[in-house]
């Protein structure tokens, strides 16, 4: 494969970000496209594939759904383009929530792979009824998590936490065979 050590070659999934903030430049069609063919493509339990998507452009359905939801919506506040990931049947159906959390995520590493930006948003159980009016959504559907997708801020783009201090130390979450005894 090559010659990099394996750290460096999964480099980019270890700096993939949450971003809050975006600027007013849309994404492409082209990029939209492709987030979603990654959506798509993202494996699900039993490949049941639970999950449909739709992709929201306009400004005024994004905001209503960031004010049905705020603060968990707060991303949606600048986003120029969302995904909003569309799941039917039972919420608290746990195959389901695990699918929707690895289209979610792998959305997100996607967008930084085409040079966007994207966060996860939870519309939470509050706010549903709305999202979904917004979405035009049968009964039987329902959307919990919402990417918004573009291009983020100088703001956003700056560290949050000091070199190292993002994550536990490795010795306090990763450990060999079994949980280290006291």
């Amino acid at each position: 494969m090559s010659g990099r050590p394996p750290i460096e070659r999964v480099r980019p999934l270890l700096r993939a970000r949450q971003v809050r903030e975006f600027t007013p430049e849309p994404p492409t069609d082209a990029e939209l496209d492709a987030l979603t063919e990654v959506a798509r493509w993202t494996g699900s339990s039993r490949n049941g594939q639970p999950w449909r998507f739709i992709v929201i452009r306009d400004r005024a359905a994004i905001k209503g759904i960031h004010d049905a939801g705020v603060p968990q919506t707060r991303s949606l506040l600048t986003a120029q383009a969302a995904i909003a990931i569309v799941l039917g049947g039972d919420e608290g159906d746990v195959e389901n929530a695990f699918d929707e959390g690895r289209a979610a995520e792998r959305i997100l590493v996607a967008a930084g792979l085409l040079g966007l930006a994207a966060g996860i948003a939870w519309i939470n159980p509050g706010a549903r009824a709305e999202a979904g009016r917004i979405l035009g959504l049968p009964a039987a559907r329902f959307a919990r998590a919402i990417v918004p997708v573009g291009h983020a801020t100088e703001a956003a783009q700056r560290p949050k936490s000091a070199p190292g201090a993002a994550r536990l130390p490795r010795s306090e979450t990763v450990f060999s065979e079994r949980w280290p005894q006291d």
